[in-house]
């Protein structure tokens, strides 16, 4: 089926109020076209591109396992734990993986529910989520939310947990997002997959962390996974996240607790165990000849679900989201699954396997993305498939990190205040507590010295504000989605305020207690 006639039939399918059925199976693999010399020869030369890319971008640490056929060819710890120690990264050490939680939750899934629950209606076992529209909410299923369909707009719920909420406030105010088509549009939402993972755990009547844990780590031995961040903080030998500094050196500056979206980004684990569930995946779900995860279920997770990319040339590809893989086919027909982490607070993963061919990779790096973790998986797959690297990946991955960083920037240099900028009121006009549905309440406080500081979050982070121009202030942003300075406009009564980079969806006003909202 085509792109655009897959986006009509899954408009139409919603349209009619049809349950969305499972995409077909895929046609079935071409035989294997690597033989082991080759798989071999790249295998040989990941210590080479491994080194050579911790040089160039001075990344601390990495952690790289390699499966084929069965077998794990590659099991290897490079560089450090931390900066500035010496305690060596082995093939034990634990890393937190982002993202790369995404697939692990797809299997744990797909292990606790088997083929037909990913059919299954969330709201009814998470009674406190709902979303903006009620008959979407009644029909919103596991597979549309693993597969970032549901509607909700990219990594909606993701700066409630900057400021501090829980995952039980996140996923009830997740009403308040405003939607896209149904089953006919794609946005990767963190909060949604957490959703649908929270949904199978509550029926079956435990945490997701013990979930996870019962159904997939336990059995396949993957003794140092966890998707509860107190185990990977308590670990002895972990991995810290790292970030750049402005001198450009690596600094373990943040400890990121992703325990709210826990299914979607809080999994820590090792090389070791990570060889061992790509052995998992890559022989159907079986590992040392005990059928772990039901090969149909999992089968099901591989295949496409929704579009991530259209073709962009005429003899370009389109490219595919699963049930938490990214989906795609290369010129061969074979199957390519993968998956990328990255916290910008400091950790950055890889996994991609070739299923046709029984053979993946991980990569497990200590610092916020720099290129590393996806250029050595595409290096290596290059050497397999040609002997050669295709070129230079490192700039074009970093580059691509850098410009979704920089794109939820303000375009106004608060730095820099217009020439002729109005005055401030006095400061005791803005000073007040005010309230928003989404974001909670705010308190603005004006201190002895005139100076004022803006409150937000459930434990109140404080943010000093800096007149800018009038009514308008601005704050430095903190945290995983943290964009730099941003403004805040008060209206000029002072019942309201608008925070810059709350507001992508319209949610970001706040009013004063007592007043009428705008």
């Amino acid at each position: 089926m085509s792109p655009l006639a897959w986006i009509a039939a899954a408009g139409l399918t919603a349209l009619l109020g049809v349950t969305a059925p499972g995409p077909s199976p895929p046609p079935p693999q071409p035989p294997p076209q690597l033989d082991d010399a080759e798989v071999r020869r790249a295998v040989d030369r990941l210590d080479g591109v491994v080194e050579a890319a911790m040089r160039r971008t001075g990344a601390p640490g990495v952690a790289v396992a390699v499966v084929h056929d069965g077998k794990v060819l590659h099991l290897k710890g490079y560089g450090v734990r931390m900066a500035g120690e010496r305690a060596p990264v082995d093939a034990d050490t634990v890393f937190q993986l982002a993202s790369v939680s995404k697939p692990i939750a797809s299997t744990v899934v797909a292990g606790a529910v088997g083929v037909e629950g990913w059919s299954e209606p969330v709201a009814p076992n998470v009674p406190d989520f709902r979303l903006k529209d009620p008959w979407v909410t009644s029909h919103v299923t596991v597979a549309d939310l693993f597969s970032h369909r549901s509607g909700l707009p990219d990594h909606a719920g993701d700066l409630l947990e900057d400021l501090g909420y829980d995952r039980a406030y996140i996923l009830s105010h997740l009403r308040h997002e405003p939607l896209a088509p149904f089953r006919a549009s794609y946005a990767y939402t963190n909060f949604g997959l957490t959703a649908a993972a929270q949904a199978v755990a509550d029926e079956k009547g435990v945490p997701w962390e013990k979930l996870a844990a019962d159904t997939l780590y336990k059995p396949a031995g993957m003794d140092s996974t966890s998707s509860r961040f107190e185990d990977y903080e308590k670990a002895a030998n972990r991995a810290r996240g790292h970030v750049r500094s402005a001198d450009g050196t690596w600094q373990p500056e943040f400890l990121r607790n992703p325990d709210a979206q826990s299914p979607a980004g809080g999994v820590s684990s090792t090389a070791r165990d990570m060889a061992a569930w790509l052995r998992l995946q890559l022989a159907d779900g079986k590992l040392d000849g005990k059928q772990i995860i039901d090969a149909e279920a999992l089968e099901r997770t591989h295949r496409p679900e929704s579009v991530t990319g259209p073709p962009q040339a005429p003899a370009g590809r389109t490219a595919f989201y699963g049930l938490g893989w990214n989906v795609s086919y290369d010129d061969e027909g074979r199957l390519r699954l993968s998956h990328t982490g990255a916290f910008a607070q400091g950790a950055h993963t890889n996994v991609t396997m070739l299923p046709g061919e029984r053979l993946g990779i991980v990569v497990l790096t200590n610092t916020s993305p720099a290129g590393v973790a996806d250029a050595v998986a595409l290096d290596f797959f290059d050497i397999a498939q040609t002997g050669e690297v295709s070129r230079d990946w490192i700039p074009l991955v970093d580059a691509l990190y850098q410009q979704e960083a920089d794109a939820d920037r303000s375009k106004t240099d608060y730095a820099h205040p217009p020439s002729g900028a109005a005055p401030a009121k006095a400061a005791g006009t803005y000073a007040g507590t005010y309230a928003n549905d989404y974001y909670g309440r705010a308190r603005v406080v004006a201190g002895d010295d005139g100076a004022l500081t803006l409150e937000l979050g459930p434990k109140p982070q404080t943010y000093r504000l800096t007149h800018y121009d009038g009514d308008t202030f601005s704050f430095r942003t903190a945290g995983e989605n943290a964009v730099g300075p941003t403004g805040v406009t008060f209206t000029p009564d002072g019942k309201s305020f608008t925070v810059e980079y709350l507001d992508t969806e319209g949610l970001g006003t706040f009013t004063r207690a007592g007043a009428t909202p705008r």
